[in-house]
């Protein structure tokens, strides 16, 4: 050290490396406040903050003011969305008046209010294609316009398509019960579809002595706090009361339905019908297709030339152009008198719908104007193979010098002997080809749940000789003779209706839901088919939760017929974000002509028999098919057993179809247990072919009985669309423990041969008390085979193997619904047979 100090030479001292230990600073339990921050960066900033984006740091009182500002924003554009309804802006406020008792008339609500002591002016009569009780008014002292309408509630399809355009409900109940049996029905489909605003109205009450309209006040609030906890009870018993209530529509708050809210829609209010010249080759006439043209005014979102359009109970459509004419229901006239017939007549016309010259918007271009494809085009070559591969030749080599020998008569060449069959090898290929279809297996593991308790009541009879057969088949002759002849009166009268079929339909339906409920998803191996043929779509899974299941295996040919979304939650953002920042088109308020081509004739008589007319723009790929998951829950009113695969009418935003779904459990599982029934105590998802609807969107679920009534089955809302959800059938084989050793049994009654145990060899087996085992080798050639448990069995118990395939829904999409006939008859309870049918 000495000499290299004395020399001039320094020590370099030493540099750490990159692998230094850098220890954590002391906390000393202060932080640094914002100045100190911002005097230690001076300005600076640092590099991975460049790459993100720049959010400049506010103040307290700058966080603040923008709040506030975000706030009034929000506040000044839903008093906007609520001053435009109604007003010289927007559509007139429409407002559906539903009675909800057989003892009340909502034409007298419609009468008091369309009266001169209300302070409106009618402006137009019959406003509303196929509603005869439909009025426009106009109110200059609220300046507003509104458009009332009034229809039976004994259809229900008229009920609910009214329902979804409507901005307000008014219901008229009865002064003492509220709503009948019916009402109430009526409500759970509203509900369960969305109720817009509504107010509630009854009449009556002025004519009541002046100390009990107090109580029935209270007793009629009583009850109809139950659906309507918040609601106010309006009189309407003078014009004073009518004017209260014209306020009160105008001025209340409108609740925002998601489904209509993003769509556009309108109620048609003037329709006519030109059918196509024969020159165009798509048959005109009366029975075929033309130009529909409907006016209405725009709800909803702006309405777009280039979209489809569908019809409520009719399909999808195009646009050829929209005009512009004039608007019937002016809100700056008040004196004009009415024009009897205009808006809501319906003619058959070759020419323009008005007198007044009318302004073409805009015409749709057939390059730019969606596509009414509903399917994927299939092409049944797409699996052939044109040339064998490197594999398969090297496969058919191999299978070449290994020649099978064979006994031929004398003189058969190598050719010819290759088709000579052995008896073994077509007798499997029969049994392969007759299983090989998947709505057959489903047949078949019906028919074979079906025939238990038919075998097991065939073989106590078959204990009985044949002498004791005749004998009580002769008393059962001479019973029936008595009974007819005694039989008489009202007990007649009533058997006389009664449908013997669909009793028969009714109680095996019922037995079956029984059976599935006391013992579920367990078959019986059947005796005269190997377990391995029967069964061979199913297979064995170590865990239901953790097994794989590939989702892409073996796909029905249904599923080359449907779309589907790389990422469906994100195709649906982007298309509904899309949707509310379009601004394109027709616009809300403007009464408008749309012009829609090739539209059946049968729309034109659906208009003339009284029926509205609702039309919706559809958002893009609405009208493709693909697998669509309803999330259900059953409606306490209905008890009838509902199968899978059972045909059902679907209400669905503004569609409406028949299909036949599949069931199957709510979980967050990537596999879903099937159902066999409809499920009452717990919620439901619903898979069925049918047009992709973006949600939200109610649903109702109705079954129809074989005279045509409609029952509420099931209410609830979409779920996803997702043709890779796996839904997965179980079925349960049990065995009975013959003998119990320590760890192991012999199992009898699973199997009945030595080739099926050898089979299902590797599936686990559990217990109904929780052991849990495998087979170790079959014991003779009856089918009992020695297993192997985690634990001692006890004599009650039962040995089962869980089996498990992947099922469909059927391909039965119908768009349309025939009308439901009323279930009961409004002036009391008298059942369907003595409603007029006519």
């Amino acid at each position: 050290m000495a000499k290299m100090a004395a020399n001039g030479v320094k020590q370099q001292g030493h540099r750490p490396g990159i692998h230094k230990q850098k220890n954590k600073e002391h906390k000393h339990g202060k932080h640094r406040t914002k100045g100190e921050i911002e005097r230690e960066n001076k300005g600076r900033v640092s590099v991975t903050a460049l790459t993100k984006k720049q959010r400049k740091e506010q103040k307290k009182m700058d966080r603040r003011h923008k709040a506030n500002q975000l706030r009034r924003n929000k506040k000044d554009m839903v008093l906007t969305e609520k001053r435009r309804l109604g007003s010289r802006d927007g559509p007139p406020h429409l407002v559906v008046v539903v009675s909800l008792h057989a003892g009340v008339d909502a034409g007298a609500v419609t009468k008091l209010l369309r009266g001169e002591g209300a302070g409106g002016v009618v402006h137009q009569d019959r406003c509303i294609s196929g509603v005869s009780d439909s009025f426009g008014l106009i109110l200059p002292r609220f300046k507003q316009r509104f458009t009332f309408l009034s229809h039976s509630t004994a259809d229900m399809h008229s009920l609910l398509d009214m329902a979804k355009t409507a901005d307000s409900l008014v219901f008229v109940l009865d002064s003492t019960e509220g709503w009948d049996s019916y009402g109430d029905y009526c409500l759970s489909c509203l509900f369960a579809q969305g109720l817009p605003s509504h107010a509630l109205v009854c009449q009556g009450v002025s004519d009541l002595p002046v100390k009990k309209r107090v109580e029935s006040r209270r007793a009629l609030s009583k009850i109809t706090e139950v659906r309507f906890p918040d609601a106010r009870l309006f009189p309407l018993d003078s014009e004073q009361d009518a004017t209260l209530l014209l306020r009160h529509l105008g001025t209340q708050r409108q609740r925002k339905l998601g489904f209509r809210s993003r769509r556009s829609h309108l109620l048609c209010q003037h329709v006519t019908f030109t059918p196509n010249s024969p020159a165009e080759g798509t048959g005109g006439g009366p029975t075929g297709l033309g130009t529909l043209c409907v006016s209405g005014y725009v709800r909803g979102r702006p309405l777009r030339v280039d979209r489809l359009v569908h019809i409520c109970g009719h399909g999808d459509f195009q646009l050829s152009q929209i005009d512009a004419p004039s608007d019937p229901l002016p809100l700056n006239l008040t004196s004009r008198p009415a024009k009897p017939g205009k808006g809501g007549d319906v003619e058959m016309l070759d020419g323009g719908e008005d007198e007044a010259p009318v302004r073409v918007l805009m015409k749709a271009d057939p390059s730019c104007r969606e596509s009414l494809q509903t399917e994927a085009e299939v092409d049944p070559m797409d699996g052939e193979q044109t040339w064998p591969t490197e594999t398969e030749l090297l496969e058919a080599e191999e299978a070449r010098k290994n020649k099978r020998v064979m006994k031929v008569p004398k003189g058969t060449s190598d050719y010819q002997a290759t088709w000579i069959v052995d008896e073994d090898e077509e007798e499997n290929g029969e049994m392969y080809e007759e299983s090989s279809d998947d709505d057959g297996d489903d047949m078949m593991d019906e028919a074979m749940d079906g025939e238990d308790e038919e075998n097991n009541s065939q073989d106590a009879s078959s204990c009985c000789g044949s002498e004791e057969e005749e004998e009580e088949e002769e008393e059962e002759e001479e019973e029936e003779e008595v009974c007819s002849t005694e039989r008489a009166g009202p007990d007649h009268r009533y058997d006389e209706h009664m449908d013997e079929a669909a009793e028969e339909e009714g109680l095996k339906r019922y037995r079956e839901a029984r059976a599935n409920e006391m013992f579920p998803d367990e078959v019986d191996t059947p005796l005269d088919t190997p377990a391995r043929i029967r069964f061979q779509r199913y297979r064995g899974l170590k865990s239901f939760r953790s097994s794989p299941w590939d989702p892409m295996e073996n796909l029905p040919l249904n599923y080359s017929r449907i779309f589907q979304f790389q990422n469906f939650e994100r195709t649906r953002h982007r298309i509904l974000a899309e949707a509310a920042a379009d601004e394109e088109g027709a616009m809300v308020g403007w009464y408008v002509t749309l012009h829609i081509i090739d539209v059946p004739f049968s729309v034109m008589e659906s208009v003339q028999s009284g029926k509205p007319l609702v039309l919706v723009s559809l958002l893009p790929h609405e009208q493709k098919m693909s697998v669509m998951h309803v999330l259900v829950r059953r409606h306490p009113s209905n008890t009838e057993p509902i199968k899978s695969k059972e045909e059902l009418v679907f209400h669905c935003g503004f569609r409406r179809f028949r299909a036949s779904p599949i069931f199957s459990q709510h979980t967050s599982a990537d596999k879903h247990k099937m159902e066999r029934f409809l499920r009452p105590d717990a919620p439901t998802v619903v898979s069925v072919y049918a047009p992709i609807t973006f949600s939200p969107a109610g649903v109702l679920l109705f079954k129809q009985r074989n005279d045509g009534i409609q029952d509420l089955v099931a209410t609830g809302s979409l779920l996803s669309c997702d043709p890779q959800r796996i839904v997965l059938k179980r079925i349960v084989l049990s065995g009975h423990p013959f003998k119990i050793n320590r760890r192991s049994a012999v199992v009898r009654y699973m199997f009945f041969n030595r080739d099926d145990i050898m089979w299902f060899k590797p599936v686990e087996l559990r217990t109904k008390w929780g052991r849990r085992g495998h087979i170790k080798e079959a014991l003779g050639t009856h089918g009992h085979m020695k297993c192997v448990f985690d634990n001692q069995l006890r004599s009650q118990d039962t040995v089962l193997i869980n089996l498990y395939k992947r099922v469909y829904p059927r391909w039965t999409y119908d768009p349309y619904v025939p009308l439901p006939l009323p279930w009961v008859k409004r002036e009391g309870t008298v059942e369907m047979d003595d409603l007029d049918m006519e």
